[in-house]
């Protein structure tokens, strides 16, 4: 296998992994209270990033930015979490990992927010599209009131991209490490969910050995195991190829929704989950390609909207889950 090979088979690993996770949020979710779940998560996920930091920089390591800006967006991936994990609660895995995926087309418009300019004409085209297929994905065997868990999930994709937009900007110009900066996120969760979750804790201690491999597999394999193999990756490719095979998270919640928790498309959800990654991905070619035509005008200067290009390679939108430092549009 040559090198591209093996890049793009670990950047779809680790998409699969990630759409494995509502999968695994949903089952944990049904055994647990939602705040424990996360709080192991936050904790199972801290641990090992601690030990990382510790033994390549020590634990004096971090930087004045990186910790300032960890904490504010600490609290605002927490509240991701909490809003998708009940979400992904109450409704069905391929719901979840499809509308979350909104968040493609949400992030530019509110990364734009109060600068010159704005998207061109096509990505609102593209978001129509995402909308009609969230109506389709709501309506599940026909047009009726949408279902609570459909609905916190759109508030979750709502939530997730201002936190994406919000990391971009607290970001911008400063050198900080990923790591270092999800370490302290993670510890910001551990922190804000141990309270409301401590009267919880001996039924934590009470779990079943499925339940525990769902919140390790959570914490260790969606967080840690994918924050790590993705950075790796999309340093090897191109920043398009990599969000492209990143892009297909959702298609990979749905599959696993259906292959391994007996969910069901309808005619009506299956078009809305065909019109909701044809909506994100043609909105992330438009987006992409804005983005390069206001680079080409020079390193360094703005495009005609007004933003400054990114410098690195898009990764998974949304910082939900602990270890994973997101940008679609800028970071």
């Amino acid at each position: 296998m040559t090198d591209a090979r093996r890049t793009d088979a670990v950047l779809l690993l680790v998409a699969l992994v990630w759409g494995s996770s509502y999968l695994s949020a949903q089952t944990a979710a049904s055994a647990l209270p939602v705040l424990l779940v996360l709080f192991a998560r936050y904790t199972l996920a801290a641990l090992p990033c601690l030990g990382l930091v510790a033994a390549r920089d020590g634990l004096r390591g971090w930087t004045r930015d990186e910790v300032r800006v960890g904490l504010p967006l600490g609290v605002t991936q927490a509240a991701v979490l909490v809003v998708e994990t009940y979400g992904v609660a109450h409704t069905t895995a391929a719901n979840a990992g499809l509308i979350i995926s909104l968040t493609i087309v949400l992030t530019p418009l509110l990364d734009r927010a109060g600068r010159r300019g704005g998207p061109p004409p096509a990505f609102f085209a593209a978001a129509g599209v995402c909308v009609l297929a969230v109506g389709l994905l709501m309506s599940g065997n026909g047009f009726h009131a949408p279902r609570l868990g459909d609905l916190l999930m759109l508030a979750a994709a709502c939530v997730r991209a201002v936190h994406v937009a919000l990391v971009g900007r607290l970001t911008a110009g400063r050198a900080i490490r990923p790591l270092h900066l999800t370490t302290v996120q993670t510890l910001v969760g551990t922190a804000l969910f141990l309270v409301p979750a401590a009267r919880d804790l001996p039924a934590l201690a009470r779990a079943d050995a499925a339940t525990w491999t769902q919140l390790v597999y959570l914490a260790l394999f969606c967080s840690v195991f994918a924050f790590l193999v993705q950075t790796w990756a999309v340093q090897r490719t191109s920043a398009s190829r990599a969000s492209l095979l990143l892009g297909t998270e959702p298609v990979w919640a749905a599959a696993v929704g259906i292959a391994l928790g007996g969910e069901h498309l309808t005619p009506l959800t299956a078009l809305g989950a065909a019109l909701m990654v044809t909506g994100t991905y043609w909105g992330q070619a438009v987006e992409r390609a804005h983005r390069t035509a206001g680079a080409a005008l020079g390193p360094g200067t703005t495009d005609t909207a007004g933003a400054s290009a990114p410098a690195t390679p898009p990764e998974r939108t949304g910082e939900e889950a602990p270890c994973r430092t997101t940008t679609l549009t800028s970071s």
